[in-house]
């Protein structure tokens, strides 16, 4: 058991709740909150109590678009200034390069900063199966998962249309169709687990118009369906993906998505910066969920997803740091920070609030990945809390609205403790699950290695 005790703030949905309580964790649950608990001995159970008295206690945050192996491949000179499009083909060919110690070390490192900045539960979009690199990936993401101690529901990525074929990524990097669904097959059913507090669970994830054939999108849709799994993949990021659709198949992305199938509940996207007026009106009718990646729009030059007029469409956006090439960080609360800002950009003042920003990196992330029982903090729900210090010059002066000031203020995003299924990842600022140093040692030999190769 874990009793977070006398809280400084909580952020829940009851005001009443707010100052000054106790939380209870037992097992991974949230089993009590409210001032003065008194906890009842069971057997030999130990309890640790955490002073909380200088803590603000919020969910554990969801990320929901990331990829992990772009995390060797950070702020690289070449591409610092580049597009989507050029930005992919000279980063392919290093990419290509990646083995095994790649993705677990890649898979670690983007894991910590997530846990060490609030983050509880994650995807990856894992759609890179170099045909040099023969092992089973998703069992390296997972056990790299467990070690951390993340939640984790990563994405069976594809690639099945080269450059030769009209596509965009090289053909060493590229899939068959027939080999791709039967892989996808094969992962849902070794790692794939329903329940409301799964700590794995498989999401089908074309990668996007521009590097799969239609067949190959149509059949990942019926295959996740066959089996009750998520989809996702990238869509209306650029001006040059409009452009491609058009010209290849005489439609936008969102219309291809339609007539493959690819809208519902069940379905989210990455990005979607460049939807119409009735592109919004077709995803707020299917329920069709937006995983909305702000630093990397920024970094890319993408353009600025509506946001503002996609919820108030009660469209379900969820927020994501995107690859670490694209973002070059895994820093959750900075990019709930770059949300709250950059709507206000092309909204004004008032375009997106505190509050929503919170809902968007929690219940709404909870509800793209499909899990029912994360994202608040309310007894009963899983144990998954991300507990931030303020009483540090950085926040000084800001408290009088203490979860607005881990987005408005601060100078440091690191958690002071993150929880995830009630057992303890992050203890004074620090992982528990691996050792950081050998992690960034490791990763910073394996990206050097990459470089040279490539």
């Amino acid at each position: 058991m874990i009793l977070l005790k006398g809280c400084f703030f909580v952020y829940t949905e009851n005001e009443e709740k707010q100052r000054g309580v106790d939380i209870l964790l037992r097992g991974n649950r949230i089993e009590k909150i409210g001032k003065g608990i008194k906890i009842e001995e069971k057997g030999e159970e130990e309890v640790e109590t955490i002073d909380c008295s200088h803590i603000v206690v919020v969910p554990g945050f969801v990320n929901t678009h990331h990829h992990f192996y772009q995390t060797l491949t950070r702020a690289l000179p070449a591409v610092q200034n580049a597009k989507l499009f050029d930005w992919l083909v000279y980063l392919y060919r290093i990419w290509e390069n990646i083995d095994e110690e790649a993705i677990f070390y890649s898979s670690l490192l983007a894991m910590g900063e997530l846990l060490k900045t609030g983050c509880t539960t994650t995807t990856d979009h894992h759609y890179l199966y170099p045909k040099s690199l023969k092992t089973d990936i998703m069992s390296i993401q997972f056990r790299a998962a467990e070690k951390s101690g993340i939640r984790f529901s990563p994405c069976r990525g594809s690639m099945s249309l080269s450059k030769k074929d009209g596509g965009l990524p090289p053909d060493s990097l590229v899939q068959s169709e027939d080999e791709i669904l039967k892989d996808c097959r094969r992962v849902i059913e070794q790692f794939h687990e329903e329940g409301e507090l799964s700590m794995r669970r498989i999401i089908l994830a074309p990668c996007s118009p521009f590097s799969v054939t239609p067949d190959l999108m149509k059949e990942s849709a019926r295959l996740a369906r066959e089996y009750g799994v998520r989809l996702h993949t990238h869509l209306a990021e650029t001006g040059d993906e409009d452009e491609y659709c058009l010209n290849r198949f005489g439609r936008r992305p969102l219309a291809l998505m339609e007539e493959w199938g690819f809208l519902g509940e069940d379905v989210s996207f990455a990005h979607g910066i460049h939807f119409n007026d009735g592109e919004l009106s077709i995803l707020a009718k299917s329920s069709t969920s937006i995983a909305h990646c702000p630093s990397s729009n920024m970094r890319l030059g993408s353009g600025i997803a509506r946001v503002r007029e996609m919820l108030d469409l009660n469209i379900n956006v969820g927020l994501a740091v995107d690859g670490s090439a694209s973002n070059d960080t895994s820093d959750y609360l900075g990019e709930m920070r770059n949300a709250l800002l950059l709507q206000r950009v092309r909204y004004g003042a008032s375009g997106l609030s505190a509050g929503e920003v919170y809902r968007m990196a929690t219940i709404n992330g909870a509800k793209l990945l499909g899990f029912k029982d994360i994202g608040k903090i309310e007894e009963g729900y899983g144990a998954d809390l991300a507990l931030f210090k303020v009483d540090r010059l950085d926040y000084a002066g800001s408290l009088s609205d203490p979860p607005a000031a881990l987005l408005f203020a601060g100078i440091n995003h690191l958690s002071e403790y993150t929880i995830v299924n009630g057992k303890i990842v992050v203890r004074n600022g620090r992982l528990t699950g691996f050792s950081e140093e050998d992690v960034t040692e490791r990763a910073n030999r394996i990206a050097e290695k990459l470089k040279r190769e490539a």
